[in-house]
């Protein structure tokens, strides 16, 4: 069956418009033409079918009306007439006086809906077809006609219908809707039949957003003495504080007020919901306009409903007067109005979201204590607020009250306690309540399987993930994205990289496109195994299935191929970036310039950095902390300061660990003098120091026998409770080897033992083979295991990170 203009089949009547012919507005459907007369009409010629049992109702209020009783006198006259085989003369039986319908296949269309309130003419007839066979005046007169008779005896579908196929056909030609409003209402109607006529005008406008013709059509009524009912009025406030027309909610309120009809309850309801509800595209809730509402509501005798102080209530949570909210709840309860439970639970969502739960639970228990029983709402909130702030025990006691109370929960309520139980590791528990849902008799839905999927994933149980997702489909639920998107994180994490791109496959078969950060994750697995090749086939795989690559995804393989020493092919990957249209930035530039400087290749460092600049990438605190390393390393400490320098009055905030790379240059150079200048500007700006800048001035102040200095930096250091590592040690066994002293290195050796640095025995005899065996604990030169080690770790780590598409902060990378 094909749906035509009013909703119902048209392709069997003729005279309807074609769909492919005319371009209608989203709220009409077109239909067929023919040069035909449209079916209907035909059929009202016959006169062949009884009145409806409606018309037969409502027989007695047509013949009342003055303006029909004239057409439906002349119908009877000849209603036992063969229309099929009838002279012009009897024809002219049914003419009207005027001449005002020239057509007499027309007007046998009206006079039949007159006599039989036919349904189908309004349904089939399209007016598009009328105007091309009859003109347009004979058309809209016949039309307008039509929508009285029907408006007479509130046939309100029928009068839509017709209502839309003048307009429809009005916006196709570009004629103007305010006049069909006029001529629609300049109508020799009775009041009763207008004001139905003016409500579907204001009804049909507002639901098509059409606002200026709907209060038009409310100031034209007016303006003919017509009183649009309040109704029409609310209807019409309820779409413009819809569609957020501020000005006109106001304008057509106050005229409500002064030129009628007076608002009722139902009017403050909604004016009261336009100014607290929150539209979108709003500035907020106006509550001062809303307290005014309730202010005039008492003023004029209104007693607000339920409705009312609800919308009130809902308006001072969301400006945040949650006290306010809660001191108002007490006073209706004082006064004795009305309060249910809706009302509470709005408080009650208020103080949950800001993690007042004690507040919440003591509003939940006044609601109870005032006679008001919780429904599912107001626990499910209460549930869900103790999970997320893990108070799960406290969750699951108030999921067992509401099964005392014969309240059945929700999948949503069940769902927070699950989400609970899966952030704070207890699976079990939660695997065992999911088991109890489904013994309830409660349908599980996707979001319940995924939050134990994304548990268990979490937890690196993927056998138990995988069984939910076979569950699931037993079920006849289908994974969604969440749900692979979890299997593919766990997998990873458990290193298990190839069951990962399976069902990444499994999933783009799925019809789900993959996030570029689940290929990083796979690739950083790949990559983090020494597999690069793997890697590289991903990428290319990733890119055939048009999901681009990022900077991300090529510096896991950046990085790799440097810790493999493979510098010249790291160095090929920015080409590939560049046709990728993925210019590398500072972060793959800091990984080349780390591996060339691991490779004893300043020069090609520092070149590789000049080609950072000029390309127009800024160095951040990482690449400029290895760049002072770099310089350092060479020897060159004042190009390393210079630069150092430069970072300063650039306004880049140096940290600790760009001050301890320059102290450890100095050092290295033996300039103590700068170093403990350095030392202290940077004590002043607030960089704390680590053991690392510590060990590396010691190693310095001993290097040049000043004691005295060091042994005043190891006091420092024990008074800030700096913990000592195995390069601190190796620094001070050094200076007891060249003074010989054997018993401080025993003691040395002793405390590190106590604090766990290291484990195994060392003999006491042969004291120069002891002095090698401490010694050789910290094997390399401490000024690139120092500050140099530490600086290239914290770009790995950052590197590491960003692969997953995160970024740490700077204060997380400093507690590390």
């Amino acid at each position: 069956m094909a749906a035509g203009d009013g909703g119902i089949d048209t392709t069997a009547a003729a005279g309807l418009e074609n769909p492919e012919s005319h371009h209608s507005p989203p709220w009409m459907a077109a239909s067929a033409t023919t040069d035909t007369l449209p079916e209907a009409f035909e059929d009202s010629l016959l006169f062949g079918v009884s009145g409806t049992l409606r018309f037969r109702r409502s027989c007695t209020a047509v013949n009342d009306s003055n303006i029909f009783r004239n057409l439906y006198s002349r119908v009877s006259a000849v209603e036992d007439c063969d229309y099929s085989s009838s002279s012009e003369s009897e024809i002219n039986v049914l003419a009207v006086k005027s001449g005002e319908c020239r057509s007499n296949a027309l007007f046998f269309a009206v006079v039949r809906v007159l006599k039989t309130l036919n349904v189908r003419i309004a349904r089939y007839v399209c007016f598009t077809a009328t105007v091309e066979k009859y003109g347009f005046d004979q058309s809209f007169l016949a039309f307008n006609m039509l929508m009285h008779i029907y408006a007479r005896t509130e046939m309100e579908m029928e009068v839509y219908a017709l209502l839309r196929k003048i307009v429809y056909y009005c916006q196709k030609a570009e004629l103007n809707l305010f006049c069909v409003s006029h001529a629609l209402l300049c109508c020799c109607s009775d009041e009763e039949g207008l004001n139905f006529i003016v409500h579907v005008l204001v009804k049909f406008f507002a639901l098509n957003l059409l606002f200026e013709n709907a209060l038009a059509a409310v100031a034209q009524a007016r303006k003919l003495g017509i009183q649009p009912s309040i109704r029409s009025c609310n209807l019409l406030l309820k779409h413009l504080g819809e569609a957020n027309e501020r000005e006109s909610v106001r304008m057509l309120f106050r005229e409500m007020k002064s030129c009628g009809p007076f608002p009722d309850v139902h009017t403050y309801e909604v004016v009261m919901s336009f100014y607290c509800r929150m539209p979108r595209g709003t500035d907020g809730v106006d509550i001062e306009e809303a307290s005014s509402i309730m202010k005039e509501m008492e003023i004029v005798g209104i007693s607000p409903s339920i409705v009312t102080y609800g919308t009130f209530i809902l308006g001072l949570c969301r400006v945040g007067a949650l006290e306010v909210a809660w001191s108002y709840i007490r006073g209706l309860k004082c006064n004795v109005r009305p309060c249910d439970c809706y009302c509470y639970t709005i408080v009650i969502h208020g103080f949950v979201k800001i993690g007042e739960l004690d507040k919440a639970m003591q509003v939940f228990r006044e609601m109870k204590s005032s006679g008001i029983a919780g429904n599912v709402y107001s626990y499910s909130i209460l549930i869900e607020g103790f999970c997320r702030y893990g108070n799960v025990e406290r969750g699951l006691s108030l999921l067992e009250e509401m099964e005392r109370c014969n309240i059945k929960p929700s999948i949503v309520t069940y769902s927070s306690v699950l989400k609970g139980l899966s952030r704070n590791g207890f699976m079990e528990i939660a695997l065992f309540l999911f088991k109890k849902i489904g013994a309830s008799g409660c349908e599980y839905d996707t979001r319940a399987y995924n939050i134990l999927i994304a548990g268990f994933s979490e937890q690196g149980e993927m056998e138990s993930a995988n069984r939910l997702i076979e569950d699931m489909l037993d079920n006849n639920l289908a994974p969604d994205y969440v749900s692979y998107e979890s299997m593919i994180l766990g997998l990873c994490k458990i290193g298990s990289c190839n069951k990962a791109l399976n069902f990444l496959d499994i999933m783009v078969e799925a019809g789900f496109l993959p996030h570029p950060y689940l290929f990083n994750h796979i690739v950083h697995g790949y990559c983090s195994k020494g597999q690069v090749e793997e890697a590289l086939q991903l990428i290319y795989k990733m890119t055939n299935l048009g999901v681009s690559p990022n900077v991300f995804t090529y510096s896991a393989v950046v990085n790799r191929l440097c810790e493999e020493h493979k510098l010249r092919k790291a160095l090929q990957v920015i080409p590939v970036m560049l046709k990728s249209n993925q210019p590398p930035n500072d972060v793959i530039y800091s990984i080349l310039i780390d591996g060339l400087a691991k490779q004893a290749s300043p020069g090609k460092a520092l070149v590789l950095y000049t080609r950072m600049l000029k390309v127009g990438i800024c160095p951040d605190v990482i690449t400029l902390t290895i760049l002072i390393n770099v310089l350092g390393s060479a020897g060159r400490v004042g190009d390393a300061y210079k630069l150092f320098r430069e970072m300063n009055s650039e306004g880049i905030v140096l940290d600790n660990y760009v001050y301890t790379s320059m102290i450890a240059a100095f050092c290295r150079n033996g300039d103590m003098t700068k170093a403990w200048n350095l030392f202290q500007e940077m004590v002043r700006e607030g960089a704390s120091p680590s053991v690392v800048t510590y060990t590396c001035l010691i190693d310095g102040f001993l290097k040049i026998r000043r004691t005295d200095i060091a042994d005043m930096l190891i006091n420092e250091m024990n008074q800030k409770k700096i913990c000592h590592d195995l390069v601190f040690y190796r620094v001070l066994l050094r200076e007891c080897q060249k003074l010989r002293n054997v018993d401080r290195a025993q003691h040395l050796f002793v405390e590190m033992k106590n604090r766990g640095i290291i484990t195994d025995e060392i003999p006491l005899a042969h004291e120069d083979a002891k002095y090698n065996l401490l010694t050789e604990l910290g094997s390399a030169e401490y000024c690139v295991i120092g500050a140099n080690r530490l600086a290239l770790v914290r770009c790995a780590r950052m590197t590491i990170r960003a692969q997953c598409g995160h970024k740490e902060s700077d204060q997380e990378l400093q507690m590390k």
